[in-house]
């Protein structure tokens, strides 16, 4: 995990990234679910889908202290369903409560790549909200600029393990940041994206 260690910090930072994205979410116009983003091969309802199964995995993980393995496929798919925005909103609050319980981020979280502290879970996944609101609000035309709290967290968070995340499918290839580029273009072009 990076350097962020602190509890409070992290499940503040962690709220504030899904509350930035559920804006963006709550803002989508119904002629744009099929818009593309910034994410190759994903529209919007596409992206929106991956951060909603995101949360969706929290509960279990979390509070229940269950595997990747025993849930299976259970959040493959569309998981948002006719009514996206509702879907959403109950995914998020979902983990929401599940981060927030007494001693839930002292807890071993069991993900692909092994056994994790749900603090580094938590920070990954502020961080991952936190550039996928960018992307939103891009493919959707609602304001770009992020949060500068957001983006030094995301930032800090992710320069330790930037370079393994293209071999995830999820990231491009880090991209030089265009010249006099903020801490916001610098952290998407980290990331692959173009600012």
């Amino acid at each position: 995990m990076a350097a962020t260690t602190d509890e409070h910090q992290v499940a503040r930072r962690h709220r504030e990234a899904l509350e930035l994205f559920t804006s963006r979410v709550h803002a989508i116009r119904p002629d744009q679910w099929d818009a593309p983003t910034p994410c190759t091969d994903w529209s919007v309802r596409d992206l929106v889908n991956h951060l909603a199964a995101e949360q969706l995995w929290v509960p279990p993980l979390v509070r229940d202290g269950s595997t990747i393995e025993e849930q299976g496929d259970r959040f493959d798919g569309d998981q948002l369903g006719e009514r996206p925005v509702a879907a959403w909103d109950r995914a998020v609050a979902g983990a929401l409560r599940a981060f927030a319980e007494p001693g839930a981020l002292s807890r071993t979280v069991h993900l692909s790549s092994g056994p994790s502290s749900a603090l580094a879970y938590c920070a990954q996944m502020t961080m991952d909200a936190t550039v996928h609101a960018w992307d939103l609000s891009r493919a959707i035309g609602a304001e770009e600029q992020l949060p500068p709290e957001l983006v030094e967290f995301a930032a800090r968070e992710v320069q330790p393990y930037a370079a393994d995340l293209v071999g995830t499918g999820l990231f491009a290839a880090p991209r030089t940041p265009p010249p006099g580029a903020d801490a916001q273009g610098e952290l998407l072009a980290l990331l692959g994206r173009r600012p």
